[in-house]
């Protein structure tokens, strides 16, 4: 038993070094796409008048995102496949849960994130923001929850094919020839 609970305490040690710092060219590459990105977005929810707190909710998720999309490009989080369907997917899951559950905010909450994880890794879409676009859609608005499902096309689709697009621009300008995206589609 002790031989057991101190292999378990030494696993949380590490052992690994961290990453080397980041070329300053990688690092304007990133700040110019999120800039962008983030910037666009913010725009386009004021012209659509989106809730400012939802706005707000969602500029959190979306920010995650930037850095996944523009400081991460090759990680398998970024990809579009990852990037769009845990958006899409975990806004439905959460939507659906604060529709038909007749729960407190906090349960909602647990399920509607917990579940989009599971969503995400059964449908191979895994991406860590996604769990906060479910959050978003159960402790949103009653102008969220009024758009229903119409809220996964607007804000939710609009914002990321925004950020996409502006990452598939501002990924490939690099002459970094490792500096692309993406490295997949689906």
């Amino acid at each position: 038993m002790k031989s057991k609970l101190l292999m378990y305490f030494q696993r949380m040690k590490g052992g690994k070094k961290h990453h080397p710092k980041r070329s300053f060219s990688k690092v304007i590459w990133s700040w110019l796409g999120a800039f962008i990105g983030i910037y666009s977005i913010s725009i386009v929810n004021k012209i659509i008048d989106t809730n400012h707190t939802d706005a707000l909710f969602l500029l959190g998720s979306f920010g995650a995102s930037a850095v996944l999309i523009y400081a991460a490009p090759q990680a398998e989080f970024s990809q579009p496949r990852n990037f769009l369907g845990g958006h899409i997917l975990s806004t439905i899951v959460g939507i659906t849960i604060y529709k038909f559950l007749p729960f407190d905010i906090p349960t909602l909450s647990a399920i509607a994130v917990s579940l989009s994880i599971v969503v995400m890794y059964l449908t191979n879409t895994l991406h860590p923001p996604g769990g906060a676009t479910a959050l978003v859609a159960i402790v949103g608005s009653p102008q969220t929850h009024k758009l229903g499902y119409l809220f996964v096309i607007t804000p939710v689709l609009l914002d990321s094919i925004i950020l996409l697009i502006i990452g598939l621009i501002i990924n490939n300008i690099s002459g970094n020839p490792k500096r692309h995206y993406p490295s997949y589609w689906f």
